[in-house]
């Protein structure tokens, strides 16, 4: 089973912390590009959380199902209109499975990455598969790790301080959180990720018998480049 690190406060403060995500320029690409790639059949999102991307996408028609590891964070979603439409499961997304099979599995927001090793981000992938009919697609959105600081403060006010720290040798990475509510004593939270490379994702794809059908620098399916920071990628299951 996968660590969770996304209960109690960290799950009702989650949208919150990253009111970028909701904005429509970010999400409504999202949604219109996975809309497209379900074509009318089931999808299943795999660390559906909060339901930031689900739930407009079942409102454009798209039957929603999810696996997410933490109950608090579906405990959210519960809470948001529409959210009885989605069938979700708990449970680790290495592993758990649903009944039916689906044209679309995806997975947004860098949350491979939460994935620590490389054989459980292989799982993933072949997790996914296992719920794809043949010519179904698996979406992941992650960003290109980068060799440059091994520090990088990417939140700084007197409420919270971000820190990430890399470790290009292992490609693990840990977000440290430093929160406070008067300024002075702060309360530290880490969260580990694995930095994994798109020829690497490839090669887990190739395992799980998928084959690559699209790489974009993002949603609005812009080309990905040496300069790109993120990649939004496609594979197809193969015909049996």
């Amino acid at each position: 089973m996968l660590p969770n690190f996304f209960d109690g406060d960290v799950a009702q403060g989650y949208d919150a912390g990253s009111p970028e995500m909701f904005a429509p320029e970010v999400l409504g690409p999202t949604v219109d590009v996975l809309a497209e790639l379900a074509d009318g059949q089931a999808a299943l999102e795999l660390a559906i959380g909060t339901g930031r991307v689900a739930l407009p996408l079942s409102e454009r028609g798209v039957h929603l199902h999810g696996i997410e590891l933490s109950q608090a964070m579906v405990d959210q979603l519960r809470a948001k209109p529409g959210a009885d439409r989605i069938d979700v499961a708990i449970g680790d997304m290495t592993t758990t499975r649903v009944e039916g099979r689906f044209g679309l599995v995806f997975l947004v927001f860098n949350t491979i990455g939460n994935v620590t090793t490389q054989d459980a981000q292989v799982a993933v992938f072949e997790n996914a598969a296992a719920h794809l009919r043949p010519g179904g697609r698996f979406v992941v959105e992650v960003g290109v790790p980068h060799l440059r600081d091994r520090f990088r403060v990417f939140n700084h006010t007197d409420e919270h301080v971000g820190i990430d720290e890399h470790d290009a040798a292992t490609q693990l990475s840990w977000s440290h959180h430093y929160s406070s509510t008067d300024g002075e004593t702060y309360h530290r939270r880490s969260i580990p990720f694995r930095k994994v490379w798109p020829s690497e994702l490839d090669l887990m794809a190739r395992i799980a018998g998928l084959r690559p059908e699209h790489r974009w620098a993002d949603w609005d399916r812009s080309p990905f480049t040496n300069a790109s920071t993120k990649h939004v990628s496609v594979w197809r299951k193969i015909d049996a």
